[in-house]
């Protein structure tokens, strides 16, 4: 039996070669830059030292896992990671899913080309200029959001926004929903457009109405996709983003800003502690692993179709 599989597969190999040597650069990018470096994650369990390297540092088990677990400012950034993530997974996801639909109910092409244009842009900017831009917005001194809140009466005076630690995650989900919610619809878009037009014509002549079309057949299309960018956007959870936090934040918002990824960075490449700073990414993507796999079986659970791992 297995000798008879070993044959069929070979003869596959065979048969779709030239597919096969198409994959090959990028199966070996994979394997060097994803699989080779797996190797460094024994860092976490070693006492490590530069001078020695991987193979010669001494092996300290789960000590830095033990201090990882009783240093309080982990806590805290762990907090911070959960609370920004879980708000912008229930703000960003709802809200992209609704400028798709608003989006494709827009009847005039050209129109919809420079809506979908506008909406790409900011995607392709660097996070450092978002948050130079973010920063120079909502500057004291001559912030565009100061001077209109003043003139306006609402505020008394200036205020620093980006020093505010309890002002960093509304202002986060505003710049991040700016920034990429017109990139994130790019594939809702592509599964509207593979919807077939006969669906809709048949709708009308039932008299059914624009939204009546989007509940029973935009929606129920999209379905699918939905779960499975649902399914992916759950791992991200504890994986916030470096480069937007660290291009928003400061010394002033730390208490609630700071992020696991964040704190890999200071605690590696700031204060060398590579070893440390291996573990807490470790444990990060053990639970992105986890929330993924846990999501992907609820997901089976509620409907066997939607297999996605």
């Amino acid at each position: 039996m297995a000798k008879e599989k070993r044959s069929e597969l070979f003869k596959r190999i065979k048969k779709h070669r030239m597919f096969y040597l198409f994959l090959l650069p990028a199966a070996v990018m994979v394997f060097l830059f994803s699989y080779m470096p797996l190797w460094g994650i024994t860092i976490a369990f070693k006492d490590f030292k530069m001078a020695r390297g991987i193979m010669g540092s001494e092996w300290v088990g789960l000590e830095h896992f033990q201090k990882l677990f009783t240093d309080p400012i982990f806590y805290r950034v762990l907090k911070n990671t959960l609370i920004i993530g879980i708000s912008t997974l229930l703000v960003s996801f709802p809200v992209t899913i609704l400028f798709t639909l608003l989006v494709n109910e827009i009847l005039h092409t050209g129109f919809k080309k420079i809506v979908q244009t506008i909406t790409y842009l900011p995607h392709f900017l660097s996070w450092v200029v978002v948050g130079t831009f973010a920063f120079q917005i909502l500057s004291p001194s001559s912030g565009v959001v100061n001077t209109i809140l003043t003139r306006l009466g609402i505020l008394d005076g200036p205020v620093y926004f980006m020093a505010q630690p309890n002002l960093f995650v509304v202002i986060y989900l505003i710049v991040y929903l700016w920034k990429e919610t017109g990139y994130s619809i790019v594939v809702y878009l592509a599964v509207i457009s593979g919807i077939d037009t006969e669906q809709y014509e048949a709708a009308q002549i039932d008299g059914a109405n624009r939204f009546q079309k989007i509940l029973y057949i935009t929606l129920p299309a999209m379905l699918p996709t939905i779960c499975v960018m649902l399914i992916l956007n759950i791992g991200t959870i504890i994986s916030v983003g470096f480069d937007p936090i660290f291009n928003l934040y400061c010394d002033a918002t730390y208490r609630t800003a700071d992020v696991i990824s964040t704190f890999v960075y200071r605690k590696g490449m700031v204060e060398a502690q590579f070893d440390y700073s291996t573990a807490v990414g470790l444990f990060q993507n053990i639970v992105s692993l986890t929330l993924v796999l846990l999501s992907n079986w609820l997901a089976r659970k509620a409907n066997p179709e939607y297999r996605v791992i």
